[in-house]
Order: C-alpha cells, then structure tokens, then sequence
C-alpha cells in the first residue's frame, strides 16, 4: 500500500514539474498566427506576411526600394547590378538567382521566401514565380508615372509598416520634380530621347518607357507620336537630323548590356552633327544603369531629375 501511495506521489510531482516546464517554455511561433496583409497589384491579390523577413527582389527598382526601408534581402539576380546597389553584389549572405531576364528557379526556390518583388522583365514567368511564394509586381506605368510611382510605393508601407519613410520619400520626389518643371517652363527648347545599341537608334516619346521627360518633366518633344512601345520606335540617323532636336538625351544600351560602351565619334557621325543639339553641346549621355536597368526605382527616379535638371 505503501508502496502504490510512493508511486502516485512520484506521478503528481512530475505532472507538476512538467506543468513548471510548459510554463516556461517558449512558445513555438510557427503555431500562432502572424498578421497577413491583402496586397492588389496589376497581375492579381496576394495575402503576405506583414514584415516578411525572407524577401527577394527580382528587379533592381524594388531592389532599391527594400534598401531605402533598410529591409533584407536574401537573394537577387546580380549580374549587371548597378553601381547605386553594388554594395549586393559582393554579399555573400544574399544569393546571386542569375539576371533580370533568367532568373535561376531551383536558387529561388530554395532561399524559400516570404515575398517575391518582380517587374516587367520576368512578366511572362509570373506564374511560375507565384508557386515559390507570393509574387508582388511593381512595374511602373510609364503612362501615369507619379501616380504610378506612389501606388507602388504605397504597397511596401503597407508590407513593411513603413508610412513614414515612404511619405518621405515620395515628398522628396515630388518637390525636386516640381523644381525641374519651373525650370523647364522657361524654355521653348525641344528634346528626342533615344537608345543607341550596336550602330543603330530607337527614339521614345511621350507614354513611353523614357517618357518621363516629357510627362513628367515637361521637356518639349521634338517629334510628337512616336510608337511607346517597350522598344520604341526604330529609326535612322538621317531622322534625328531631320528633326534637329535642341536637346538629344542618349542612352547606351550596350554599356550596361554588352559592358562596352560605345565610341562617341560613332554615334555622333556626319549627320547627327547637323543637329541644334551638338552644335550647342547639348547631346546628353544618360547614365544606362540608372535609366535601362533601373527605371521605376527611387533612387534612380532621384538620379533621373538630376540628370534632366543640370543638363538644361
């Protein structure tokens, strides 16, 4: 008898010890539920984890908005990265998934992300892209630029409960865009926006991918209804000089493609010489990184009015 009350006292205190333990023990966090927030982008709605801390970017645009919110990344494509992010390029803890148009899918799946910001460029892979984890596409509208551009901006402070830093952000660049505007108002002068890639040209005007400078900006256009599709509207040298533009804006695709950048003398040849632009050195080199690998992003928006605004 003795003995059966021995072993029933034993039972109790280690329920009781057992109960002591649970109650200190950690609770584990996968069985709570965590905030989710409803996210509607132009491709369709996602419900994310707020705050994600396993975050891929890959476009360089919302690469640049994550490292202004001071977020983590864990993998983006890095080739050709730009110069404004090259401090991922040689991280070791942020995996390299291959570049803007081949994304590597088995890296990606195995950095296991909470979220997955895309653009443009991986479009057609969206669906792909949406088995790994919820895909947000932040691709600009380049018919609505600004209100385009806070939409988007608007989504990572919802994501990331980062309203202030945003708002920031968007004040910066609504004031300096006004600035450039007042300055712009002041001149008649008429501007073709072009890309230059192996010997031959396509010029972007308004709604357009480049359009900005005239949208936005308000730079006079210099030939009006040009194609806006992504890859603009082929054409010759004898074009640009027959529509002798006071400002040519040029950007160099094969810098930042073939990472060579071309001969000047080439592109500025006999006829584009003829032009009011090169006669008054008004032949604007737009810095490619900025313009063909990161448009939509702040930082590059930022560089974009710098570059218009010191150059009129």
């Amino acid at each position: 008898m003795k003995s059966n009350f021995k072993i029933a006292v034993l039972l109790l205190s280690i329920v009781f010890v057992g109960c002591k333990e649970n109650k200190n023990t950690p609770v584990d966090q996968s069985d709570q539920t965590m905030d989710t927030v409803t996210i509607t982008h132009e491709l369709g709605t996602v419900e994310i984890v707020k705050n994600p801390k396993r975050v891929v970017a890959l476009d360089f645009a919302s690469l640049e908005m994550l490292d202004l919110l001071g977020v983590k990344v864990v993998g983006v494509p890095k080739a050709s990265i730009p110069l404004q992010l090259s401090k991922y390029k040689d991280d070791a803890s942020v995996v390299d998934l291959g570049n803007l148009k081949e994304i590597n899918f088995e890296l990606l799946n195995e950095v296991q992300p909470d979220v997955i910001f895309m653009s443009g460029r991986m479009l057609n892979s969206y669906d792909e892209i949406s088995k790994i984890a919820p895909a947000v596409y932040t691709e600009i509208d380049y018919t609505d630029y600004l209100n385009s551009f806070k939409k988007i901006t608007q989504m990572y402070a919802t994501i990331f409960d980062a309203s202030e830093s945003t708002q920031k952000a968007e004040q910066e660049v609504e004031n300096a865009v006004e600035d450039l505007k007042n300055k712009v108002k002041a001149s008649d002068k008429r501007a073709l926006i072009v890309i230059h890639n192996k010997g031959r040209f396509s010029a972007y005007g308004k709604g357009s991918r480049f359009g900005i400078i005239h949208d936005v900006f308000g730079v006079k256009e210099v030939v009006e209804d040009l194609e806006a599709g992504r890859h603009g509207q082929r054409i010759s040298n004898e074009f640009i000089q027959n529509a002798n533009p006071d400002y040519l804006y040029i950007i160099d695709r094969s810098a930042v493609v073939d990472k060579d950048a071309t001969n000047k003398d080439e592109i500025e040849n006999q006829l584009i010489q003829q032009t009011n632009a090169y006669k008054k050195g008004k032949i604007i080199y737009l810095d490619p990184e900025v313009w063909y690998l990161s448009g939509g992003g702040i930082y590059a928006l930022q560089k974009m009015i710098e570059e218009v605004s010191v150059n009129l």
